[in-house]
């Protein structure tokens, strides 16, 4: 059991899952507030303001700068890690929630013009994330990290 003691005493995936929880809950709120419907699905669900997994990698990268410095190879590793996961949410996540959107209103049409209902697909269009999304998740990360280096583990 003295791994699970490790595991969540482990100030690193603390601020992780915390940032990330924080990004999620915002977001659901945002959603609603937007809809004018609770979605409880979107406090799981990828895409949409703000970005979990920017907030999430980058509160790790934060924590590693504050804790290694900014020569360390954990900084390294972490901000390698967040680079690559902010761009991948705005490039290749974001285009795959594009075209979803475009299949979606493909297929009405096709079932429109053919007079035939045609099998339901389910396809994710809340996939990806714009530039500001991405932004706000990174400033969340980076905020959280910082308050619980300084505040809460200090």
């Amino acid at each position: 059991m003295n791994w699970f003691f490790d595991l969540i005493s482990n100030q690193f995936f603390i601020v992780g899952l915390s940032s990330w929880a924080l990004a999620q809950v915002l977001k659901t709120i945002i959603h609603a507030a937007i809809y004018k419907k609770l979605e409880w699905e979107r406090l799981f669900g990828d895409g949409g303001m703000p970005s979990g997994h920017s907030a999430t990698v980058t509160s790790l990268a934060t924590m590693s700068a504050l804790v290694f410095g900014l020569g360390g190879f954990e900084f390294a590793i972490a901000a390698t890690l967040a680079i690559i996961v902010c761009h991948d949410a705005m490039g290749v996540r974001r285009e795959t929630g594009k075209q979803a959107t475009i299949i979606i209103e493909m297929m009405e049409l096709l079932e429109v013009l053919t007079k035939k209902d045609l099998p339901e697909t389910k396809l994710k269009e809340f996939v990806g994330h714009t530039p500001l999304q991405v932004l706000a998740g990174s400033i969340i990360g980076i905020g959280n990290a910082c308050f619980m280096y300084f505040v809460i583990f200090s």
